[in-house]
C-alpha cells in the first residue's frame, strides 16, 4: 500500500506545503499517463475478460503499448481533420480499444463519451452540441450490438463512423478503428500544445434532451483527480483493480480510471457489457483470486449484489471495496465487511469536478454516513441555503447542515451552454446542490438533495425530462416524479399524476403509453399512481417531500407484507426521511434482527418501534 496514505486533514495539509507544481508529475491527463508509461511500461494498463468463463484468457496492454496506442490514436484523429476545438464522440463499453480513443482524442481535440442507453434524437443532439466530428462506435456483435442505434443517430445527424471491430464480424463500408490505428506512428506528427487550460473533454450529466447539459473538463482538472485520489485509496503500481463502470460516466473513466493510469496501476476490464454480464457475476469472486484483485470498484447496487454471493475462493489478496455513486447504507457497509471480510469507504463525486469531492481514506476507519474528506488543494464549505440559492458569504458551523460547495483546480469551467451556468458556478465556485455538514475531523456528510436529481445506481435521472412525457399525455393534468427506495439501485423513478376533469386512464395504461416517450430507459417509472390532488406548497408548487414519504410508504409496505404486527409509517424531520417501523414485538426479538438485515440495503434512515412490553 501507498506509504503516502492519508490518514486525516492533517496528512492532506502537509501535503498542500509543497508547492502544487512539485506534487504532481504532470498537469494534463496525457502527460500523467506518459509518465506512469516511462516509470512501468512493461506493467498491466488492462486486463479486458472477453467473457465470464474463467477458461478464457484476457487481454493484456501494457503501459508502454497504451501510450503507443494513444497516440496512434491521436495521430489518426488528427488525420481526420480533428483539431483543438472539435471532438470526437465515443459510442462504446470500456474496452481496451475505447481507452485508447478516449485519451487519443483529448491530445488531437477533445472528447464527448456518450451513454449508449439513450434515445437516438437525443444522441444526435449531443453530437451536435459537443461538435463532434468524427465517431468512434462498437461495431455489430450479438452481446452488445449498438448498431441499430447508431443507424439512427446518423439519419438525424450525419458524422464520419469508425467501427471497433468486435470477433470477425464487421458493418461493411465503414471503416474499422483498429486497422486504421496499426497504419499510424507510435510517434506523435503533431505538436498537441497541451495545456492544464485547454479543454479536454465534455461529459453529459442528468437528462439529455434536445439542450444537452454538458459539462467541459479541462486537462488540469482531469489531472487534479486523477493523481491526487491515490493518496486516500492507499494504491500504488502494484493494485489490481476491477472497473466495470462505462467511460460515459466519471467513474469509469476517472474515479476509477485515471486514478489507476496515473500512477501505473492495473485495471481488470469485465466483458463488453460490465458488471451485467451474468456469468462474471457468477465468478466474481474467483475472477479476484485469478487476476489477484486488490481493489473492488463499486456502487451500493454492486455491494448488495456480491453480499448475497457466496465467497467461494481465496479473496485475501482484496484490501479494500470503494464505493460511490448513491448513498451508502451504513447496514449495507456492515454487512459486506463482516461476511467478506473487505473493508469499505465511500466516495462524494460530481461530473462538474472531474469525478471526485470527497474520498473516505482507507487507511483510516470508515465514518458511517460520511463521504470522505476534501481533495488537496481544494476547499468544501456547507453554506446556508435560502431562497433557492446557496448564501456563499455565509459558513454553516460543524454539524449544521447546509449546501456543499467547493473550489479548486479540478472544478470545470462550466456547461458547454453557458446559461446553464447559473446557480451552479458562482465565480470560483461550484455549488453542489447536495445538502449536508462537516464534522469537526473534516469529514462530509450528505444528508438529501437540494435539487431533485434521482440516482438510479450511479446514474443520474432528471425527473423533470420525465414529467414533460407524461404532460405531453391529453388525460394528464399534473406529474411528479420522485426517488423511490430501492435495495439494488438505490432508488427508482415512480410518477404521480393528476387527470385533467372528465378524463379516465388506468395506471398500467398510461405508463404503457408514456414509456416510449421517456428520453431514456432506465428513467421509465416503475409505476404510476394516479391521485386525486397534489401536495402543493403555499405558492402553489408541487411538493416533493410529501410524494418521497409516500413512495417510501408504499415500497416499505410491499416488503414487510408477510410480516405480521408490523406498520410503517414515514416522517420528514430536518430535511430527511425516516421510517417507523412499528412491532408488535420486545426489542431484540429475533424478528428485528431479521427485519434489520432485509432493510439494511435501504439508503433511507429507519426507527422502530416497539409495542409488546
Amino acid at each position: 500500500m501507498n506509504d503516502m496514505a492519508f490518514r486525516c486533514l492533517t496528512d492532506i495539509a502537509a501535503l498542500e506545503r509543497i508547492p502544487y507544481d512539485q506534487a504532481i508529475p504532470a498537469r494534463t491527463t496525457y502527460g500523467l499517463i506518459e509518465n506512469a508509461a516511462r516509470c512501468f511500461g512493461k506493467r498491466d494498463a488492462f486486463r479486458f475478460l472477453p467473457s465470464g468463463d474463467l477458461q478464457a484468457q484476457p487481454q493484456c496492454v501494457s503501459y508502454r503499448e497504451l501510450l503507443s496506442q494513444i497516440r496512434r490514436a491521436a495521430n489518426l484523429f488528427r488525420s481526420l481533420g480533428v483539431g483543438p476545438d472539435d471532438a470526437v464522440a465515443i459510442l462504446a463499453p470500456n474496452i481496451p480499444e475505447t481507452q485508447f480513443a478516449l485519451w487519443g482524442a483529448q491530445v488531437a481535440g477533445k472528447v464527448c463519451p456518450i451513454n449508449y442507453l439513450l434515445q437516438p434524437d437525443h444522441i444526435a443532439a449531443l453530437l451536435k452540441a459537443s461538435g463532434a466530428c468524427v465517431i468512434v462506435a462498437l461495431g455489430p456483435n450479438e452481446k452488445l450490438n449498438l448498431w441499430p442505434t447508431l443507424d439512427k443517430v446518423l439519419a438525424l445527424h450525419p458524422v464520419q463512423v469508425l467501427q471497433i471491430r468486435v470477433g470477425d464480424h464487421v458493418a461493411p463500408d465503414v471503416l474499422v478503428f483498429q486497422d486504421l490505428l496499426g497504419q499510424q506512428s507510435d510517434t506523435l506528427a503533431f505538436e498537441p500544445k497541451l495545456t492544464p487550460d485547454r479543454i479536454a473533454a465534455c461529459f453529459h450529466t442528468g437528462g439529455t434532451t434536445g439542450a444537452p447539459k454538458l459539462a467541459q473538463h479541462t486537462h488540469g482538472n482531469e489531472a487534479h483527480t486523477g493523481w491526487f485520489s491515490h493518496f486516500f485509496y492507499g494504491f500504488d503500481e502494484q493494485t489490481v483493480e476491477i472497473n466495470g463502470f462505462p467511460l460515459f460516466h466519471v467513474a469509469g473513466a476517472f474515479v476509477y480510471g485515471l486514478s489507476l493510469l496515473a500512477i501505473g496501476a492495473t485495471q481488470v476490464l469485465p466483458t463488453l457489457v460490465g458488471m451485467r454480464d451474468s456469468d462474471f457475476q457468477k465468478n466474481y469472486w474467483k475472477f479476484c483470486e485469478r487476476e489477484q484483485v486488490t481493489a473492488l470498484a463499486c456502487v451500493p447496487t454492486i455491494l448488495a449484489t456480491l453480499v448475497n454471493l457466496p465467497v467461494d475462493a481465496d479473496i485475501s489478496s482484496v484490501r479494500v471495496a470503494y464505493t460511490g455513486g448513491s448513498p451508502l447504507p451504513t447496514e449495507l457497509a456492515q454487512q459486506f465487511e463482516n461476511k467478506c471480510g473487505i473493508p469499505v469507504r465511500n466516495i462524494l463525486g460530481m461530473t462538474e469536478c472531474a469525478g471526485l469531492v470527497s474520498i473516505e481514506p482507507a487507511a483510516a476507519p470508515r465514518v458511517p454516513g460520511s463521504t470522505g474528506l476534501r481533495l488537496p488543494y481544494t476547499e468544501v464549505r456547507a453554506v446556508p441555503w435560502r431562497d433557492g440559492a446557496a448564501q456563499l458569504h455565509e459558513n454553516c458551523s460543524a454539524g449544521q447542515t447546509g449546501v456543499i460547495v467547493l473550489r479548486g483546480p479540478h472544478v470545470s469551467p462550466g456547461y458547454t451552454d453557458k446559461a446553464r451556468n447559473v446557480g451552479m458556478f458562482e465565480g470560483a465556485w461550484l455549488v453542489s446542490g447536495d445538502l449536508g455538514h462537516l464534522d469537526v475531523q473534516g469529514y462530509i456528510h450528505i444528508t438529501g438533495r437540494a435539487k431533485d436529481v434521482i440516482i438510479r445506481g450511479s446514474h443520474n435521472i432528471d425527473p423533470g425530462l420525465v414529467e414533460d412525457a407524461f404532460l405531453a399525455h391529453p388525460a394528464v393534468a399534473l406529474c411528479a416524479v420522485v426517488g423511490e427506495p430501492d435495495a439494488y439501485a438505490g432508488e427508482l423513478p415512480v410518477a404521480f399524476v393528476t387527470l385533467k376533469p372528465g378524463m379516465h386512464c388506468e395506471p398500467a395504461d398510461l405508463l404503457a403509453e408514456v414509456a416510449p416517450q421517456v428520453y431514456e430507459r432506465p428513467a421509465t417509472p416503475k409505476r404510476v399512481t394516479i391521485v386525486d390532488v397534489m401536495p402543493l406548497t403555499a405558492i402553489g408548487k408541487i411538493y416533493k417531500p410529501a410524494l418521497r414519504l409516500l413512495a417510501m410508504e408504499t415500497k416499505l409496505a410491499e416488503m414487510l407484507v408477510d410480516v405480521q404486527g408490523a406498520s410503517v409509517r414515514g416522517e420528514e424531520r430536518k430535511g430527511s426521511l425516516v421510517a417507523v417501523v412499528t412491532l408488535a414485538s420486545a426489542p431484540g426479538h429475533a424478528l428485528e434482527s431479521r427485519l434489520r438485515e432485509r432493510l439494511a440495503a435501504m439508503a433511507i434512515v429507519m426507527e422502530f418501534v416497539f409495542t409488546a412490553a
